[in-house]
């Protein structure tokens, strides 16, 4: 009932959380913002990744309807806290250094912002499921599968150019950039591998 909300939790993206790669020391300025960023990154990508697993914990098909509503409706108001604090993090970090930094960044924070909202309207949807009916409930969660698929394929072209060049490699670079270690189990709830990549460096 709940495996394809951990099947499309797993495989979707995570500002930041597979970030990776090498580069030199580069720009001090360049350096410095992605730090001031990864710092604040670092408890965020843990409190998503944990509340993913919580979701992939609540996939049995013996799992009573109201405690799978309590798991899902938890978990993405702590996901929707955790992009507006990401967001935060952005803005806070004022404008990277380089071409269209200011532009990039509040388009960053725009999209991060607005994936808080959604995840908070996923919350509210959940809440909402009707857990005395089971196919019923089956039937609605279904629906926010759905939505969250929807989610996690939109645009986040800001993030991306956030994420790209010079800038993105020192982030990269970041330990409070890279991925957590969570107890998340290494498969989706629908027994198929996690399709994340990882985000262990690579060589230079």
């Amino acid at each position: 009932m709940n495996k394809k909300l951990a099947a499309v939790l797993s495989g979707g993206s995570v500002l930041l959380m597979a970030l990776s790669g090498c580069s030199d020391d580069g720009d001090k300025k360049v350096n410095d913002w992605a730090k001031k960023v990864c710092d604040q990154v670092q408890p965020q990508l843990t409190k998503i990744a944990n509340a993913n697993a919580s979701i992939q914990q609540a996939t049995s098909d013996s799992s009573k309807p109201a405690d799978v509503q309590k798991t899902d409706a938890a978990a993405f108001q702590s996901i929707s806290d955790a992009y507006k604090a990401l967001g935060g993090a952005v803005d806070g970090a004022g404008a990277p250094p380089g071409d269209d930094g200011e532009k990039t960044q509040k388009e960053a924070v725009s999209e991060l912002n607005a994936t808080s909202a959604a995840y908070a309207g996923l919350k509210a949807d959940v809440d909402d499921l009707d857990t005395k009916d089971q196919a019923k409930f089956a039937d609605g969660l279904k629906g926010v599968a759905d939505e969250l698929d929807k989610l996690s394929t939109s645009g986040d072209e800001a993030l991306q150019k956030l994420q790209s060049g010079d800038v993105g490699a020192a982030m990269a670079k970041q330990p409070g950039c890279q991925r957590p270690k969570t107890s998340a189990p290494a498969e989706t709830g629908s027994g198929e591998p996690s399709t994340e990549p990882s985000a262990e460096k690579s060589s230079s």
